[in-house]
């Protein structure tokens, strides 16, 4: 029976039962993505990453939802280094990680709770940009809730990113999943569980934060994702092209009305007509490790 190492982590968080939970499986170039997906529909997260040897970085990581692998997701890379700095598996303050998205730089650096994790993530690829009203439908909202157009927005992962005019708004938006599902095969993406809105807005959840978002997924994922690093990096595209931040540079919070507060520093590279990439930065805490046995 082969046996596995994973580290169960609260990613974009230093506390217990906080950010987003992603378990991450070490040494598992043997697991097949039936397997995986298998894992990660036991520990009904939303994903869990697999980490093994690369030829071009300093480890791969492999992404997988419980429906199928998935390029790239931000808050199980900031897990994944958190569980590889906690078997003192990293010797250095700055490597790479190779996913299906590309290299991923990572930076080190310690901070008041632990160590903050850097993760730069590819320049944004900005796509289709969608009628408010439609994306209006998908939240179960009104079309002036919506104050500047949807856009298809990637850093490794697509998201309609859109935003809101205020937290009444947010708290309102209920996922449509036929309808999101519609406009999925229209654009030409498979299933239902890409291209979700997030819906932002442009108000922190606390006193420290600059914008306070939502995921809502669509199934076989759990309804809401606690933090969500992947489309925090292209929120912060689509704000600084669009000139609905001053600074490229902020705080970002989710997961507050989850029970599961978050935060991340963001930093977005380049002018607003030329962006380069985004800095996502954020904790992680090991909230408890084992054996898979399979």
């Amino acid at each position: 029976m082969p046996s596995f190492d994973f580290d169960w982590v609260d990613g974009f968080t230093s506390e217990p039962f906080g950010g987003n939970g992603c378990a991450v499986v070490h040494d598992a170039a043997a697991l097949n993505a039936e397997t995986c997906c298998c894992y990660v529909k036991e520990t009904s997260l939303v994903e869990c990453t697999f980490v093994e040897a690369s030829d071009v970085a300093d480890f791969r990581v492999r992404y997988f939802l419980a429906s199928r692998e998935i390029p790239f997701a931000g808050h199980p890379t900031i897990a994944t280094v958190a569980a590889l700095l906690s078997r003192e598996r990293i010797a250095t303050n700055t490597f790479t990680l190779e996913t299906g998205a590309g290299l991923v730089p990572i930076e080190i650096k310690q901070a008041s709770g632990g160590p903050l994790i850097t993760m730069t993530q590819v320049a944004p690829e900005f796509g289709r940009v969608l009628p408010r009203e439609v994306i209006a439908k998908v939240g179960g909202l009104d079309p002036d809730d919506i104050i500047a157009d949807p856009q298809i927005v990637s850093t490794g992962l697509p998201f309609a990113i859109t935003v809101l005019r205020d937290h009444d708004a947010l708290r309102r938006a209920k996922l449509n999943v036929p309808m999101l599902a519609d406009i999925a095969a229209e654009l030409g993406y498979a299933g239902t569980d890409m291209l979700e809105p997030y819906w932002v807005t442009l108000e922190g959840a606390t006193m420290q934060g600059d914008t306070f978002g939502r995921l809502l997924l669509a199934p076989p994922s759990p309804p809401e994702d606690p933090f969500t690093g992947s489309a925090t990096g292209a929120v912060a595209s689509y704000l600084w092209k669009n000139g609905l931040i001053e600074r490229p540079d902020y705080i970002a919070e989710q997961g507050h009305w989850m029970g599961r507060p978050g935060q991340a520093k963001v930093e977005v590279l380049g002018p607003r007509d030329a962006i380069t990439g985004v800095c996502v930065a954020g904790q992680g805490h090991v909230l408890m490790s084992g054996r898979l046995h399979l």
